[in-house]
């Protein structure tokens, strides 16, 4: 669990976009692990979006018999106000091993990037147009158009479920990483990326359908 050290921040983004998987991994020594009360944890700063991320994430594993409980409600508030040393850390994650929490669930954002996608008309492959000035005529609004490009950002995440029962390095049951796209509002991009992960670990077996 000392991993929860590298957590800055999580996903509580926002879009009206799309959530795709990007590579998944399960644990071969935790094949038959089945969550039984689960900790969800979101470090952010914007209470809100904490608050609906984990509420989400809790009632999708409360429909499938699973008891969750928001970190907001577990951790004392003097824990996520202020930073914590590795040992402060240590015993919150003892304490709330001690209240009956076999697992906890973490998600974290891992990186932005800026992307940059052509908005004037569809890319051409006609290449019979041979002559330099046809050419430069089609494309040359590049230079006077401010919206031939757009950008955009992709956001890359990571969710991680770990098992509490076992404080060492092969506490790790389960790791996915998704993309999201040019997020927009905040309701929709939670609903979003929460219904990834419970696809995810419902494919991995690790939880059961509704």
């Amino acid at each position: 669990m000392k991993i929860i050290l590298s957590v800055l921040t999580v996903l509580f983004l926002v879009s009206c976009s799309s959530t795709r998987i990007v590579d998944t991994w399960t644990n071969q020594e935790h094949l038959n692990y089945k969550p039984k009360k689960v900790l969800i944890v979101g470090v952010t700063e914007n209470l809100t979006a904490r608050r609906l991320f984990e509420s989400k994430l809790k009632d999708e594993f409360t429909a499938r018999g699973i008891n969750a409980v928001e970190s907001y409600n577990v951790f004392k508030p003097t824990f996520t106000n202020a930073k914590q040393t590795e040992e402060e850390i240590d015993e919150e994650v003892k304490r709330v091993s001690n209240n009956g929490f076999d697992s906890v669930l973490i998600s974290a954002v891992k990186g932005v990037d800026e992307k940059v996608t052509y908005s004037g008309d569809a890319y051409r492959t006609n290449y019979y147009w041979r002559r330099f000035g046809r050419y430069y005529y089609l494309y040359q609004d590049v230079y006077f158009d401010r919206g031939y490009y757009e950008k955009y950002n992709v956001y890359h995440i990571e969710a991680s479920l770990y098992n509490l029962k076992e404080n060492n390095d092969k506490s790790l049951v389960w790791v996915a990483s998704y993309d999201i796209v040019d997020p927009n509002t905040i309701n929709t991009t939670i609903n979003d990326y929460v219904n990834a992960i419970i696809k995810s670990l419902e494919k991995e077996n690790i939880i059961s359908n509704k």
